[in-house]
């Protein structure tokens, strides 16, 4: 029983580390906002038709 409950006790150290670390994250490090572009093909948004054109007699 005394392996487990020291099994139990690092995999809950290794948890808290990386908790913390988590937490700091969040409290220390403050994102950027900057302007997102992003440029989108014509044949994107205006696919060609794949039906043959209708010829009208």
């Amino acid at each position: 029983m005394p392996t487990l409950f020291r099994f139990t006790m690092i995999l809950a150290t290794i948890a808290g580390l990386i908790y913390g670390g988590m937490v700091l994250l969040v409290l220390f490090v403050q994102p950027r906002d900057r302007e997102v572009t992003v440029r989108i093909p014509s044949e994107r948004l205006n696919p060609p038709s794949t039906e043959p054109a209708r010829r009208t007699p």
